[in-house]
This record gives structure tokens, C-alpha cells and sequence, in this order.
């Protein structure tokens, strides 16, 4: 079966960021039968919150079909993504996502922050109601 092929390969680029110090995880981008990208998490050497394996993979793919949406791609990642990482695997308009291990912690541990919505709700709307009014 070729998810575990392809998993196989999101395992070995985990490994690469094991041996790097960094949380062992790994992503492969697969279109049509071939891996367009792979990606390994950085966060420790890049200084950088969001350089998550599928966040790296993405944008590698990205690049490579030189367009934003990645319709027709499957996602192998080793561990089940965050929250961050489902809204970029969202937005990119993924196909379908394979995951290894399932998450145990919950998506916000430690975490003390406010959101607040509706400030400006109107003029926001209709800003982004505009602009796709023109494109379509």
C-alpha cells in the first residue's frame, strides 16, 4: 500500500530533525504518485514558532507547482497536525492527509491569550466581499 510507502519517507525526514534536536517530525507531499516535497521541522534552528513539518512541506510544494493550491495532493505526516497546521493544509486546499501518531496533549497547553472578534466586523466584510466581487 503506498501510504505506508510514502509514510516510511515522512519517518526518515522525522529522523532527520531527531538527529537535528529537533521534536521528530516529518511531512511528504505526494501528487500523482510523486513526491513534489518533504519537510522536517526547524523550529529550533530556524528561531521560528511556525516552521512546523507540514508548514515546510507546503511551502515547498507550493513552489514547486508554482501555485498556492495543492488540489490533488496527499499529506503524510508522522504526527496528527496542530491546529496551525490544519488551517495551512486547509487554506492550500489539500486533498488528504495521513498521519502517524495521534496528538495526546491538547492544542492549547499553557496558553493565556484573549481573542476578541466583531471590532470593525462591517467595513472588514466588506473589504473582503469587494475584492472577490471584482475577481469573479
Amino acid at each position: 500500500m503506498d501510504d505506508f510507502k510514502y509514510m516510511r519517507m515522512a519517518i526518515e525526514q522525522a529522523k532527520i530533525a531527531y538527529s537535528l534536536d529537533e521534536v521528530p517530525v516529518g511531512a511528504v507531499i505526494v501528487k500523482d504518485d510523486k513526491v513534489i516535497s518533504v519537510g522536517y521541522n526547524r523550529r529550533e534552528i530556524d528561531n521560528n514558532a511556525i516552521k512546523h513539518a507540514e508548514i515546510i512541506a507546503i511551502e515547498k510544494a507550493c513552489s514547486v507547482l508554482d501555485s498556492w493550491r495543492l488540489d490533488g495532493c496527499v499529506l503524510y505526516v508522522t504526527l496528527e497536525p496542530c491546529m496551525m497546521c490544519m488551517g495551512a493544509i486547509i487554506e492550500s486546499r489539500i486533498s488528504k492527509v495521513v498521519y502517524g501518531a495521534k496528538k495526546v496533549n491538547n492544542y492549547f497547553p499553557g496558553n493565556n491569550f484573549q481573542i476578541f472578534g466583531g471590532v470593525a466586523e462591517d467595513v472588514c466584510l466588506d473589504l473582503l466581499q469587494s475584492f472577490f466581487k471584482e475577481k469573479r
